[in-house]
């Protein structure tokens, strides 16, 4: 008595077959599942030769990566703020949304004004903004 799929035929039976060899027999895995196997990272404190530095991916020319985080947190607890808005509405949202305190504390250190949108309230804080290219 023959064993097998009796979903798919023989031949691919023995291609799975061949393809999976390799792990039954050292344990690792083979050549069909290399696209699995996670890229080397840098060492801690070693940065990646890729990019210049202060221009990883997500940070645009004029900001750091702490602007960028700082301002991307800003922005999660802000979203959905109808603009022009006084520091008054943002501090309510923020407020309301259940911002943390950082962010709370960030809002409430802005001069009483209104603001146009995210990259006023950036400029305000002293947080680099990015620089357009035309």
């Amino acid at each position: 008595m023959e064993r097998g799929s009796d979903k798919h035929g023989p031949r691919l039976d023995e291609e799975q077959k061949h393809e999976t060899e390799g792990m039954m027999r050292g344990g690792g895995t083979t050549h069909a599942e290399e696209w699995k196997e996670p890229e080397a990272m840098p060492s801690a404190g070693e940065e990646s030769s890729s990019y210049p530095p202060g221009h990883a991916p997500g940070v645009s020319e004029g900001m750091t990566q702490r602007d960028v985080d700082v301002r991307s947190d800003l922005a999660k607890w802000l979203s959905d703020t109808h603009w022009p808005a006084s520091k008054e509405e943002l501090l309510a949202r923020a407020r309301r949304e259940g911002a943390p305190d950082p962010v709370t504390d960030m809002v409430e250190s802005l001069p009483d004004r209104d603001y146009t949108n995210m990259s006023d309230i950036a400029k305000t804080l002293g947080l680099g903004v990015e620089q357009r290219r035309f």
